[in-house]
C-alpha cells in the first residue's frame, strides 16, 4: 500500500510565504518629488501598499495631516521639510512597524486645547523614528499606547519662551519596551517626558536648556537611564512616584536657580544611582520620600548642596562617592533621615589614616551645623564666609551634638574613589 505524503501543503505554503516576501522586497519605491509623477506625501501614502518604501526628495511639502495606516518605510533624501504651517499636526502613525527616517518636521504651532505633535504614534508598536530633525515644534515626538519602538539620533529644537506655550521634546504616555538613544533635545518644556512607561531605556541623549526639566517621569517603573547629559535646564531632572529606577553614568550639570537641582527623587522606591556626575548645580541630588536609595561611585562637585535629604528618606546608602568643592556636601531637613554613608571621599575631611589602609580612622559628619540653620532661615546664607560660621564648624567637630546622628561616615576614603571619567570638564 502506497503511503500518501502529508507534508506537501506546508512546504507549498512556506514557499508561498518566501515568494511573497521576495515580491515585497522587489516592489519599486514610491518616490515623492516636487516635479515627479507623485508630488505629495498624501498621494504616496494612498498608493503605497503595506511593506512599501516611500522616498521623499528634497523640498518643502505643505499638506494636511498625514495619516500612516499601513506598514511602510518613509525615507527622506536631502532632508525634505514637512511644514505644519503653525496650524496642525504633521504626521500620525497608527500602523505597526513603520519607519520614519531622514525627514525635517517644522512649524507645528502652539495649541492650548490639545497636545499637538509633529509626529504622533498611537495604539501600535514596532516603530522606528531615526535621523530626523524637529524644528520649532510644539510637541516633537509623541508616543501613546505603544510598545517596542525606537527613537534615535534625532535633533529636536524649539524656541518657546514660556512653559504654557511649549510642549515636550519626546513625550511617552502608556508605553513599554521603548528605546530612546542618541538624541539632542533643547528648548522644549521638558526634554523627555514619561508617564506610565515600563521597561524602557534612555541612553546617550543630550537634553539641555529646556524650560522646565531635561527629563521628567512619573509612574514609570523598571526603566534605565544610561550615559545621558542633562545640562542647564530650568529645574533639572525630576523622578516621581516610581520604583526600580536605574540611573547610571549620567551627567547632571549647570542646573541653577532658587528651586533648581540636578536630580530630584520624590516618592521613589529602590532607585539605583551609580557612576553619575553632579556638577555646578544649585542642588546636586535632592531626595524626598525616597526609600532604599543606593548611591555609589557618583561625583558631587562644585554644587551649592551636593546632597539634600528630607527627613522622610529611609534606609538609603551612599557608598564610595566623591564630594568636592560643594558649599554643603550633605544637608538634611531634620534629624530623622536614615541614610548610611560608607567609604566616601570628602575634600572637607580633616581626619588621618594611621594604619594606611586608605580609610580614615576618625568618623566624618558631612552635615554642617550651619546648613541646618540655613534650612530653617535662608537669609542666614549671607554669613556663609564669616568667622561666626567657622566657629560653628569647629564647635560641631568638637561636640557633634546637633547634626543628625545617623548621617556619619565611620571610615571615609582618604582619596577620591568614584569613577571620574568626565571630571576634566570641571576645571
Amino acid at each position: 500500500m502506497r503511503r500518501v505524503r502529508t507534508d506537501r501543503r506546508p512546504v507549498a505554503f512556506g514557499a508561498a510565504l518566501l515568494l511573497g516576501a521576495h515580491a515585497a522586497l522587489a516592489q519599486p519605491a514610491v518616490v515623492v518629488s516636487p516635479t515627479g509623477a507623485v508630488r505629495t506625501v498624501t498621494e504616496a501614502l494612498r498608493v503605497a501598499p503595506a511593506g512599501a518604501r516611500i522616498v521623499i526628495r528634497a523640498g518643502t511639502y505643505r499638506e494636511p495631516t498625514l495619516h500612516v495606516t499601513r506598514a511602510v518605510t518613509i525615507v527622506g533624501e536631502g532632508l525634505p521639510t514637512l511644514d505644519g504651517e503653525n496650524a496642525r499636526e504633521i504626521m500620525v502613525v497608527t500602523a505597526r512597524d513603520v519607519t520614519v527616517r531622514g525627514v525635517r518636521f517644522a512649524r507645528v504651532g502652539t495649541a492650548f486645547t490639545e497636545d499637538r505633535a509633529a509626529l504622533r504614534v498611537r495604539d501600535t508598536g514596532g516603530c522606528t523614528i531615526a535621523d530626523n530633525r524637529f524644528d520649532d515644534t510644539f510637541f516633537g515626538v509623541y508616543l501613546a499606547n505603544v510598545a517596542g519602538c525606537r527613537i534615535e539620533r534625532n535633533v529636536l529644537s524649539a524656541r518657546k519662551t514660556g512653559e504654557s506655550a511649549s510642549g515636550n521634546g519626546i513625550h511617552l504616555w502608556s508605553a513599554r519596551d521603548v528605546v530612546i538613544a542618541d538624541n539632542q533635545i533643547r528648548g522644549h518644556r521638558d526634554g523627555i517626558y514619561f508617564e506610565f512607561v515600563r521597561a524602557s531605556t534612555v541612553e546617550r541623549n543630550v537634553s539641555e536648556r529646556n524650560l522646565r526639566y531635561g527629563l521628567h517621569f512619573m509612574y514609570s517603573d523598571s526603566c534605565r537611564y544610561l550615559d545621558n547629559t542633562f545640562r542647564a535646564n530650568g529645574s533639572g531632572v525630576a523622578v516621581m512616584y516610581t520604583k526600580q529606577v536605574v540611573m547610571r553614568g549620567n551627567r547632571f550639570e549647570d542646573n541653577r536657580g532658587g528651586a533648581a537641582y540636578g536630580l530630584l527623587l520624590k516618592e521613589i522606591g529602590d532607585p539605583v544611582l551609580e557612576g553619575n556626575t553632579f556638577a555646578r548645580n544649585t542642588v546636586g541630588l535632592m531626595a524626598d520620600g525616597t526609600t532604599r536609595l543606593l548611591a555609589s561611585r557618583n561625583v558631587f562637585a562644585s554644587n551649592g548642596w551636593g546632597v539634600r535629604l528630607m527627613s522622610n528618606v529611609q534606609d538609603s546608602r551612599f557608598d564610595a562617592n566623591d564630594f568636592s568643592a560643594n558649599t554643603f556636601d550633605v544637608a538634611t531637613s531634620g534629624r530623622d533621615a536614615t541614610a548610611a554613608f560608607a567609604g566616601n571621599w570628602f575634600d572637607a575631611y580633616r581626619g588621618y589614616d594611621l594604619d594606611r589602609d586608605g580609610r580614615g580612622d576618625v568618623p566624618h559628619r558631612p552635615v554642617r551645623l550651619f546648613s541646618l540653620l540655613v534650612a530653617r532661615y535662608e537669609p542666614s546664607m549671607v554669613l556663609l564666609r564669616s568667622f561666626f560660621v567657622d566657629l560653628l564648624d569647629v564647635a560641631e567637630r568638637g561636640i557633634p551634638s546637633l547634626t543628625p546622628d545617623a548621617v556619619v561616615d565611620a571610615h571615609p576614603a582618604m582619596r577620591p574613589v568614584a569613577r571620574r571619567t568626565t571630571v576634566s570638564s570641571l576645571h
